[in-house]
């Protein structure tokens, strides 16, 4: 079981250095903190894939704020291991690496919540199992998550950090929102067999759920052509339609009921969203205290 105070949302790093310039994503964190945000994610791999980025700059950029501002105790810190090209997977070498790279990007000495981004087929569990440990015995780390598991690998992770008694993960990482929601079945049971809670990813579906993707619209995003693939299933566009009744009620955005209808769920303890300017983070606050009735839950199923 967590011991972390995540806060209703978790704010996502992964557009820092990518479609948010440091300067821009600074402001974020400013706005999202000041409101009573409490939980930065981020990864080492974020975000490589802009022109002329390496990867660790989201981290470094998080780093550079906890610096500035001095608000490290104010804040829980997720970031994870094995994406990076120069530091892949989860062998406890590449993790001892990976982990004191990611503590000085972030400029702090310690990280609340260090995620395997994957599962890593090739190497035992029981050997990544033990270095997450380590790593939470060292003080490097405060807990350890798994993201992107199956429930049986997962089951089994936790199985032998039992056995063993060391340190299992505490916390889920996975794809689940109002348009893709086969986590419910998939893994949700496991997770909550495990008494692990969920931090889902893909919370506004790349954008689609926060309503400004609709049939007949172009939308000038870098995440537009997933988002408006979504358009294509008529059960999506119906769902547009309810969103902006709901938020019509609660006077809200669609962002935010979606939200909102997402750490309403079973094991779910806050979402992940990010946002790109300041303006979007007013969205994502108002989710922070909005409660869905059981009919407006039932309806947006």
């Amino acid at each position: 079981m967590t011991g972390l105070d995540f806060g209703p949302l978790v704010l996502g790093g992964n557009t820092f250095g990518w479609t948010s310039s440091a300067q821009e994503s600074h402001a974020v964190l400013d706005a999202f903190v000041d409101a009573g945000g409490r939980s930065i994610d981020t990864a080492d791999v974020y975000s490589m894939w802009a022109p002329g980025n390496t990867g660790g700059d989201s981290e470094r950029i998080i780093g550079d704020w906890l610096a500035a501002r001095g608000r490290r105790d104010d804040v829980v810190i997720a970031t994870k291991v094995y994406s990076l090209p120069d530091r892949p997977g989860l062998s406890p070498e590449n993790v001892r690496a990976a982990v004191d790279d990611s503590l000085s990007r972030l400029r702090t000495d310690h990280i609340d919540l260090y995620y395997a981004h994957r599962d890593d087929q090739d190497v035992p569990q029981a050997e990544y199992v033990g270095v997450f440990d380590e790593l939470v015995q060292a003080g490097k780390i405060r807990e350890a998550g798994a993201s992107n598991f199956s429930a049986e690998r997962l089951k089994n992770a936790v199985t032998i950090a039992a056995d063993a008694g060391q340190t299992a993960f505490t916390v889920a990482q996975d794809h689940l929102n109002l348009v893709e929601r086969d986590y419910a079945e998939v893994l949700a049971p496991t997770v909550a067999e495990l008494g692990l809670v969920e931090l889902p990813y893909s919370s506004l579906a790349s954008g689609f759920l926060t309503g400004k993707y609709r049939p007949g619209t172009a939308v000038d995003s870098a995440r537009s052509g997933g988002a408006g693939g979504y358009l294509q299933d008529e059960r999506n566009v119906a769902l547009l339609d309810v969103l902006d009744e709901v938020a019509a009620a609660h006077g809200v955005s669609v962002t935010a009921v979606s939200l909102a209808w997402l750490r309403q769920q079973p094991t779910v303890a806050a979402p992940v969203a990010s946002a790109r300017t300041v303006e979007q983070v007013t969205a994502l606050v108002e989710s922070f205290d909005l409660v869905l009735t059981d009919e407006e839950i039932a309806r947006l199923a």
